[in-house]
């Protein structure tokens, strides 16, 4: 599966079952995504592969460890490694569409903008449920 971002300089591609995706509903995505949640899934790093632009690929860090990784032309998040899992964090908003993947959980509902409502769609999790979980969720169906 392809994905870019939105000024089309940084292009990425998955390999292999694209896993479905979680929402996650924290402050920081929301401060980083502009939106109420921030819909993405994860795949092995064997799994993912730069086509252009990483150099146009910039980071911000906070002291907690939250890293975001944007294109430095448009803003857009684009994928980077997850921490040392083995695996790469990609936004769901970047691909290409794919028949049949659906939003399989809800991170960090204890911390959604009360203005939110949030879908019944997916299993709900008031923190981040441990990344054996997360896994098996996203890999569900496939």
């Amino acid at each position: 599966m392809k994905g870019a971002c939105l000024c089309n300089g940084v292009r990425f591609r998955t390999h292999g079952d694209t896993p479905n995706f979680y929402q996650c509903h924290c402050s920081l995505c929301r401060k980083q995504g502009g939106a109420s949640s921030n819909a993405a899934t994860f795949v092995l790093e064997e799994n993912f592969s730069w086509e252009v632009g990483q150099e146009q690929v910039s980071r911000f860090t906070r002291e907690s460890g939250f890293t975001s990784h944007f294109c430095s032309v448009c803003g857009s998040p684009v994928p980077n490694p997850l921490r040392d899992t083995g695996f790469y964090w990609i936004p769901a908003g970047l691909l290409e569409p794919e028949p049949g993947q659906t939003v399989v959980a809800h991170i960090y509902t204890a911390s959604k903008a009360d203005w939110e409502s949030l879908s019944p769609r997916g299993q709900h999790f008031a923190e981040m449920p441990d990344f054996e979980t997360m896994f098996q969720l996203l890999h569900q169906c496939l």
